[in-house]
């Protein structure tokens, strides 16, 4: 699991988890804050999990608008800002606010470290963030495809939702996973760099993004944020 782009991991995360390790190979546009075992504990909050889902699909909010979207008081989505921030999940947004108003954009991360390599030590955090990621794709899924009949023919087409399957060895399923990530980093990277984009995506416990909060357009048509899945894994058999 990894989210898209990300800041260094601190050195008390990569202290705190996993250490020694040097097993875990990054895939291409993996995050590189890696969450470390407390990170991953003050993640695994249901309320700041749902904070950095809103800043995800939304990109740049204040804590106002968080605690109206969540239907919290302004000073619980505040105080859980500030644990998020702590340990690197969002930042200050400088281009916005006032010195009254502070926005905020989420961070990409990724916990695929802990993922791979099983530890008990994260084991419950990750089965939350595991649940709580797949709650949100389905929703997301369900949504689109209930109103995509509603949208412009230019996006039903430039959408896709496909499934294939075929049998192949761990070498074989990992050089397609590097490659899918590869062209999913070069087109989300060329975006960004036209103007049309978001900051940093995504998460792996899946991959979501996680945007910089700038919807700025290309000036030939209009740039929406778009999600994109990545999932590769053997099947019971």
């Amino acid at each position: 699991m990894s989210e898209h782009k990300g800041p260094e991991a601190t050195p008390e995360d990569e202290q705190s988890t996993h250490a020694g390790s040097a097993s875990h190979e990054k895939l291409p546009g993996e995050a590189s804050h890696d969450l470390g075992v407390r990170a991953m504990k003050a993640f695994a909050h249901p309320l700041r999990m749902s904070m950095y889902t809103y800043l995800s699909d939304h990109g740049a909010a204040t804590s106002t608008t968080l605690a109206q979207h969540l239907g919290e008081s302004t000073g619980q989505t505040s105080y859980h800002l500030r644990q998020l921030e702590k340990h690197g999940l969002v930042e200050e947004d400088p281009g916005r606010g006032t010195g009254r108003e502070r926005w905020w954009k989420p961070v990409g991360f990724t916990v695929r470290r802990a993922f791979v390599e099983a530890d008990s030590a994260t084991a419950a955090q990750l089965d939350l963030l595991v649940d709580h990621q797949l709650q949100d794709r389905l929703e997301k899924l369900r949504t689109w495809l209930g109103r995509s009949d509603e949208d412009s023919p230019a996006w039903r087409e430039a959408s896709v939702d496909t499934t294939s399957t075929a049998r192949m060895t761990a070498t074989q399923a990992h050089a397609l996973s590097r490659e899918l990530m590869e062209v999913v980093d070069r087109h989300t990277t060329a975006a960004r760099q036209d103007g049309a984009g978001e900051g940093a995506d995504s998460d792996d416990v899946s991959d979501e993004g996680t945007g910089d909060g700038s919807d700025e357009g290309t000036g030939e048509e209009d740039a929406r944020r778009v999600r994109i899945y990545v999932s590769a894994f053997p099947l019971d058999e």
